[in-house]
């Protein structure tokens, strides 16, 4: 045997710390981020409490007059901070992406794996990854172009005529710019991400399960619902929820279609909102005018709010993910 020189024992000690610190500094850019959010978010926490995230109103105040002092924290005359329009706003706007999102991702998905083969699978599957890449202010833009005039000459009056089954869906329909434009622009962001998440999954599945069920007697789309789909489940609801963190996490895109609303709750579809990663970028230079930087400050909290919103989504489907396998073995062992 080949004795090991001390030259390899320092390569391999070196190498157990590189992949050491590699491996750990996702971790600590997390922690480091969240603590300095958390920090440059205290003085707001102390002036509004828990109604920041229950007052409708925004308003930086009079940043040019006198301050006032409140819970130790000095604010300009007339400052509120309430964050409840962009959390709705946030949450209304990524659902409905992801309610158009998921199943055309997951049917495209399916095509690109079992229906399609060689140039064309290969010229679709480089369409979708492309469409991953374009960059989102581009997106906002062909928005404006098109989505805009279509949602408030088209799209919606043909949805309002199913405003007396679905009261959300009640006129007037407005500009165009508002929540549905919001969720219908997320969609398209939202789509690359879970189509190759779900593609790559399928393709996966052992051939010898779709030989097996298609031996039974089941007809291709039997096979993909009860055998492919349940299979790649757990992975599947990982890649909509990386999908929805794209979703709450989009800036510009939404900023260019929402409408830019503040002090402002939606009332249907069509409604002008804000999201919370929109207003930070909306308010941030008018914020800077703020010589108390309490408005800077009710930022950060709005961005903690934010990051704390995407944590818990990630964390409520890998819970959601080790209760679906847990069930599974559950009845493995009754089964058995």
């Amino acid at each position: 045997m080949r004795k090991i020189g001390n030259g390899s024992k320092m390569a391999d000690k070196i190498f157990r710390v590189a992949t050491g610190v590699c491996a750990s500094s996702p971790v600590l850019f997390l922690l480091a981020v969240a603590l300095i959010i958390l920090v440059q978010s205290i003085p707001s926490i102390r002036l509004m409490g828990w109604h920041f995230i229950t007052t409708i109103n925004w308003n930086i105040g009079n940043t040019y007059g006198a301050m006032v002092t409140h819970n130790g924290v000095s604010a300009p005359v007339g400052a509120t901070y309430g964050a409840l329009p962009f959390i709705v706003g946030t949450l209304a706007a990524s659902i409905i992406a992801l309610i158009i999102a998921i199943p055309i991702s997951i049917f495209t998905a399916i095509i690109l794996a079992y229906k399609v083969r060689g140039v064309i699978k290969t010229v679709l599957s480089i369409v979708v990854e492309l469409l991953a890449g374009i960059p989102s202010v581009v997106i906002g833009l062909w928005g404006i172009m098109v989505l805009v005039p279509w949602v408030a000459h088209s799209f919606g009056p043909f949805l309002t005529v199913l405003g007396g089954i679905i009261p959300f869906f009640k006129g007037p329909v407005g500009s165009g710019m508002g929540l549905l434009t919001s969720g219908l622009v997320l969609a398209l962001m939202v789509i690359p991400i879970i189509t190759a998440t779900a593609r790559d999954l399928l393709q996966q599945v052992p051939t010898l399960y779709q030989e097996g069920g298609i031996g039974l007697g089941m007809t291709s789309w039997e096979v993909v619902r009860l055998i492919c789909l349940p299979y790649v489940k757990d992975g599947l609801i990982g890649g909509i929820a990386l999908g929805w963190g794209r979703a709450l996490g989009e800036t510009m895109a939404v900023l260019m279609v929402s409408g830019s609303a503040i002090n402002y709750l939606p009332h249907n579809i069509y409604s002008p909102i804000s999201t919370m990663a929109a207003v930070i970028a909306d308010q941030l230079d008018s914020a800077q005018t703020d010589a108390s930087h309490m408005a800077i400050h009710a930022i950060a909290e709005l961005a903690l709010v934010l990051m704390v919103l995407t944590l818990v989504t990630n964390l409520l489907a890998r819970l959601l993910i080790r209760r679906k396998r847990g069930r599974g073995r559950s009845a493995v062992g009754v089964k058995a």
